[in-house]
This record gives structure tokens, C-alpha cells and sequence, in this order.
């Protein structure tokens, strides 16, 4: 099994989906145990001191004015635990419970926190042992960090509450690690506090869906591509002079893909045919220009997680020369804006995928396609209601695009009076993520159809080895009138996994 080590200096995104989608086993490296005894030593030294430091030993948030005793720290430590697990509603999916975790022991090996060895061992052991935290959908701001799911985490690690086993059977904690021999830790000054304050729940969710995205908009270039052949559409607009004169990469990016799936197609081109036009219609013409857009609000999003990636985020930090000072980096706006972004163009690509699907549909537009590409229409529907399937899931997209981070609601007794909701972002985005797949699938549905009812005309190779895969896939090409839902289940199926890039890739080679 791979193997990913911890050091102080951060992770990168492929160690995140390694650890919280393929289960890859977590190591800390010698460098990050000497960091996490070196700073746990000058949070010792200032807990034995009488002056009150925050974090340490002092109360927490809107409490912090209060001096706390050597003899109730330990109960400090653990009630801030067990008070802050206080999520609410549905569990979150294993995979962002995973990341969560994963992320907050990157942290805590950076040497900032003050974090014993032991505990972040304790991390690793919990992680390697297939123990996921029960989390819930409701509890974090996004400011002062992921606060409640983290607790939840953090009340594993304590041997209380409730968690996931391997097997995926929901026990009491203290029973998985005792199976498991993990001992449960005892918190001791600062410990508790520095297991919860970090945007480590948005940031992973950030991470997971930019790696879909990546999948995704390749994906939506492709079926872009299948649709303007389809509609016996010009691919002249995809030249690389005319994007080179407009010079966004991201749109560049998916024109080159679009123009070699459509490489060799003999369908490109018959503007001047039986139904004549001067141009295809936005939808068709201006493909590359939505999802380049999107591409480029990604490249924006995948550099602020690197630079996530390689912070620590916590409050107090615990700097090189013994100083244990506030901050405010646990803020999740610059995470937030990003996760709210990404939802916006996520939106838009599914809402140029739809008017594309609605074209192909509509025998008005489609240039001698049937209507709803239907086998005998009137007796047979067609594609109809597929249609509108795709048509609720962006009227969906679209209201989850509201920016989550315009938002701020205030807490903590007005000591935490602006928060950058940057968690209820993260999970907005996931189920755009999720929806904007299916909007896909439809098109290729459709799209794959409309081809194969162009009799006479031979589609590009690239099409052909998509249209091939999708029916051995279990998706139906023409015909009468069948129950949808399956069929449409397997294409959501087919681009979810990644098998419509990886069809296409095998003509085009690597799609950019």
C-alpha cells in the first residue's frame, strides 16, 4: 500500500486524495517528530510559567480574560473537545472525514502547534486503522477554523464518541482503537485547542473537487465536441490562431481538445448543406471560451490550496524562537472565495451543457436531427424528459453558485464577529460538483444519439471510440421509447469515472 509521509513543510494534493480516497497508509518522518518535541517544549516551559498565555493556560474565544490552574488544564483541554462536538445533522462522506484528519495532522506536524509526538502518532494510528470519526453535515463557520467537525475528530482520538470502523459498522470510539490498540490520548496544555483550529474540512474538499473538476471539464469538452458534430457544425472556430489572439490558457486548453476529438470527423462543416447558416449558435461557438473561463478559475483555486498546503493554521502559533503568539490565519475567506468561485463556473458549464442538449433536441435547431431525437415521434418521446432531468439539475447548480462567503453571521459572544463560511461553501460545491456530473452524462446521452442518427456521415475516430464505449457501457443508442433512468445512471456512471476521457484519449492521446 502507498505510503504517505509527513514532514513540516506541508503535503501536496496527491498526498490528500491518496489518504482520503485510496486509503494510503501515513508515516511521520523524523524531522517532523524533532519539530513537534521542540515546540512541545516551549509550550511546557510557559504553562510552568505564572504568566497567562492564551491557548495554554488560559480559556478559549470570548473566555480567554480567565487565568486557568495547573490542576485544571487537563480539564481544560478535554471539555473544549467535547463541548465544541457539537455537529449537527447527516454524516459527512468517509473521504472528506479522511482528509479533514489528514490535513490537521499536516499542521500539526509543522512544529507550530505544541502538539506532543504522541498525539500526532496517535493521528497517524487512527488514520492507518481505517477509524473514520462520525462528522456531521452542521456545525463549523469556517472561522476558527472547521471547529465542530474537527472536535468530532478530535473526541475519536480521546476514545469517546461515536466512529466508523473499517468494516463501516458506526461503534462507540473507545471500542475501535481499543480493537485496534491505540491507546487514547490525554490532552495536556494546548493540545485540545490545536486539534481544532484549522480550515482543514474546506480545504480538503477544495482538494477533492479540483481533481474532479480536472475529469470534468475534460469531460465537457469532449461532449461539447460530440454535440457541434452532431449538429454538423464547423470546428473552424477551434484554430489555434483565433484563441491565440484572445490569450487565456484555459480556453485554449479546451479548444485543442475539442478540435482533436473532432479530428477526421465527417460531420464538421455542412453549414452551406439543406439548412444553411453563416454561424453555430453561442452554445456551440463559445464552448471553449465557458469552460476556459472555468479552467482558469481553477488554476486560480488550485494555487491558493498549495499555498493551503503548505501552512500551518493554528492560533496560538508556536514560533522558532519560543514566542507563542495569536493570529488569525485559521480565517477561511481566502478558501471560501475559491470554493465559491469554483461553484459559479461550474454553473455556467453546465448551463451551456444544457442549452447544447436542449438544441440537439429541439427540431427547429438541430438541422434535421428528429424531434427529441425520438424513433417515431409523437408515439415515442424520446429524449424529452431527460431533458428536463438536466434542466432541474442546473435550475440546482444555479442556486448553489449564491456565494456561501458573502455571508457572515456572528459568534462566540461577538468575539468571533465575522466568519467566512467557508465549510457550508465546500459542501455547496461538493453537490455541484456532483449534479454538474450528471448534466454531462445527459449531454453525452443525447449527443452519442444524434450521431448515430446522422446516417451517411462517418463521425471522428475520437467519437466513434466514445460512442463505442458508451453502449458497452449499458447506455442505449436509437430506438423506441425505453425506461430512461438506468440508461441515464450508466452515463452518469461512464463520465463519474472517467471513462469518457479515457475513450477519447485513446485516439487523441492526452487530453489536456
Amino acid at each position: 500500500m502507498h505510503t504517505v509521509v509527513v514532514g513540516t513543510s506541508g503535503v501536496t494534493a496527491s498526498d490528500v486524495l491518496a489518504v482520503a480516497r485510496a486509503g494510503a497508509r501515513v508515516e511521520l518522518s523524523e524531522e517532523a517528530v524533532a519539530a513537534l518535541a521542540a515546540a512541545r517544549e516551549i509550550v511546557d516551559a510557559l504553562a510552568a510559567k505564572p504568566d497567562p498565555v492564551y491557548g495554554v493556560s488560559t480559556g478559549f474565544g470570548a473566555l480567554a480574560t480567565r487565568h486557568i490552574s495547573p490542576d485544571l488544564r487537563a480539564q481544560l483541554q478535554r471539555n473544549i473537545v467535547r463541548s465544541h462536538a457539537a455537529g449537527m445533522g447527516p454524516r459527512v462522506e468517509r473521504e472528506v472525514v479522511r482528509a479533514l484528519m489528514f490535513l490537521r495532522l499536516k499542521t500539526v506536524c509543522s512544529g507550530h502547534t505544541g502538539v506532543r509526538p504522541e498525539v500526532a502518532q496517535t493521528m497517524a494510528d487512527v488514520l492507518n486503522a481505517g477509524i473514520t470519526p462520525v462528522v456531521h453535515e452542521y456545525g463549523s463557520l469556517g472561522c476558527s477554523g472547521d471547529l465542530a467537525p474537527l472536535s468530532h475528530c478530535a473526541l475519536t482520538l480521546m476514545g469517546e464518541g461515536e466512529a466508523e470502523g473499517p468494516d463501516g459498522t458506526v461503534r462507540p470510539a473507545g471500542e475501535l482503537l481499543a480493537e485496534h490498540g491505540i491507546r487514547p490520548v490525554e490532552l495536556r496544555e494546548k493540545e485540545g485547542l490545536a486539534l481544532l483550529n484549522g480550515t482543514d474540512g474546506m480545504l480538503g474538499m477544495l482538494v477533492m473537487a479540483l481533481a474532479d473538476l480536472d475529469t470534468l471539464y475534460k469531460s465537457a469538452d469532449v461532449t461539447a465536441a460530440l454535440t457541434l458534430e452532431a449538429l454538423l457544425g464547423t470546428d473552424k472556430v477551434l484554430a489555434p490562431e483565433l484563441h491565440a489572439i484572445r490569450p487565456h490558457p484555459g480556453q485554449a486548453a479546451s479548444a485543442a481538445n475539442m478540435l482533436a476529438v473532432l479530428k477526421g470527423s465527417g460531420l464538421t462543416g455542412h453549414h452551406q448543406d439543406d439548412a444553411p447558416r453563416v454561424q453555430d449558435a453561442y452554445s456551440v461557438r463559445c464552448a471553449p471560451q465557458v469552460a476556459g473561463a472555468g479552467r482558469d478559475t481553477m488554476a486560480h483555486a488550485r494555487l491558493v490550496a498549495e499555498r493551503e498546503l503548505a501552512s500551518a493554521v493554528d492560533n496560538p502559533v508556536v514560533l522558532p524562537d519560543g514566542r507563542v503568539e495569536s493570529n488569525g490565519n485559521f480565517h477561511g475567506a481566502p478558501v471560501a472565495y475559491v470554493l465559491d468561485f469554483l461553484a459559479v463556473a461550474v454553473a455556467d458549464l453546465g448551463s451551456i451543457a444544457e442549452r447544447r442538449t436542449d438544441r440537439l433536441l429541439d427540431k427547429n435547431r438541430s438541422h434535421g436531427l428528429p424531434p427529441f431525437l425520438a424513433d417515431d415521434a409523437g408515439v415515442d418521446s424520446g429524449l424529452m424528459i431527460a431533458q428536463y432531468t438536466q434542466a432541474a439539475l442546473v435550475s440546482e447548480l444555479k442556486r448553489l453558485a449564491v456565494p456561501a462567503s458573502a455571508d457572515s453571521i456572528p459568534s462566540s459572544a461577538m468575539q468571533e464577529d465575522h466568519v467566512s463560511m467557508g465549510w457550508s461553501a465546500a459542501r455547496k460545491l461538493r453537490t455541484a460538483v456532483d449534479n454538474l456530473t450528471r448534466v454531462i452524462a445527459v449531454e453525452l446521452y443525447a449527443a452519442t444519439r444524434a450521431i448515430q442518427l446522422r446516417e451517411g456521415l462517418v463521425p471522428a475516430p475520437a467519437s466513434q471510440a466514445v460512442i463505442d464505449a458508451v453502449r458497452e457501457a449499458g447506455v442505449a443508442g436509437p430506438g423506441p421509447d425505453r425506461f430512461l433512468a438506468p440508461d441515464l445512471a450508466a452515463a452518469d456512471a461512464f463520465v463519474r469515472d472517467g471513462r469518457l476521457v479515457a475513450a477519447a484519449e485513446t485516439v487523441t492521446g492526452p487530453l489536456r
